[in-house]
Formats: structure tokens, sequence, C-alpha cells
């Protein structure tokens, strides 16, 4: 995959942590980002690869992400990978 394919895949992670109050909430704490941060540093490579760990990282996010974007789970692994 390549890296602009990898960095909208990981935006749409984002987007989809946004839309799930708890899941922003545990991604934040985890991070150590407050809201602000996050907003500021969006686009940064950094901040994308760690939003696919974090996913990656909890197989019921991951599936409900994988679900709505009607990707494979793979697709994300390599997104991470190109990160």
């Amino acid at each position: 995959m390549q890296n602009p394919h990898a960095e909208t895949l990981a935006l749409n992670a984002l987007a989809f942590l946004a839309s799930d109050g708890d899941a922003l909430v545990r991604f934040l704490t985890q991070s150590g980002l407050e809201l602000e941060d996050l907003r500021a540093r969006a686009g940064d490579t950094e901040l994308l690869a760690a939003v696919l760990d974090f996913l990656l990282a909890d197989d019921a996010l991951l599936t409900a992400f994988t679900d709505g974007e009607r990707i494979s789970a793979q697709r994300v692994h390599a997104a991470r990978r190109a990160l």
C-alpha cells in the first residue's frame, strides 16, 4: 500500500474513533494526548500510525471499523506498515 492511501485509511480510522466517544477517550488516555493536540496533529504520520495501532490492538473496534469501511483487517495492517 502506498503512503497516501495509508494516510487516507488512517484518517478514516481517526474519524471512526471520533464518532465513538468511549473509544476516543480511551485513545486519548492511552496516547496522553489532549483533544486539542489531536486536532492539531490529525495529519501527522506518527499520530495516524498510533491510531492504527490502537485499532489493531482491539479486535472489536477493528472489526467495527473494517465492517463499516468494507475492507479487510489485512488492509489496516498494510496501511500501518506503510506509515
